[in-house]
């Protein structure tokens, strides 16, 4: 399992109508092969700065399954425009979950 980080900071203002755009764009990630599951969190202190933990089945499924696919472009058209500048995503595996 791969769990995908990506770090979003969106434009002051723009929070409700990327929060929109996001939970619009859940149901694409439900369908994506190989995607287990999506989760949105907001920080508390920088309240523009969200992260999204998506669990994958494998690497490949995300990196070429679903990024550049008619999917991620869909995605991409219902949130980029809030972006305040690019995500920054990175791949994590697990290592420890002690409880």
């Amino acid at each position: 399992m791969i769990l995908e980080i990506a770090q979003i900071d969106v434009r002051p203002g723009a929070e409700a109508a990327f929060e929109a755009g996001i939970r619009e764009a859940s149901a694409i990630f439900r369908a994506a092969k190989g995607c287990r599951s999506f989760t949105v969190r907001r920080s508390v202190e920088k309240p523009q700065r969200y992260r999204l933990l998506i669990e994958w089945e494998t690497l490949e499924a995300h990196t070429e399954d679903f990024t550049g696919s008619q999917a991620w472009k869909d995605y991409r058209a219902m949130v980029s425009p809030y972006f305040e500048s690019p995500p920054s995503v990175e791949h994590t595996e697990l290592t420890l979950q002690a409880f």
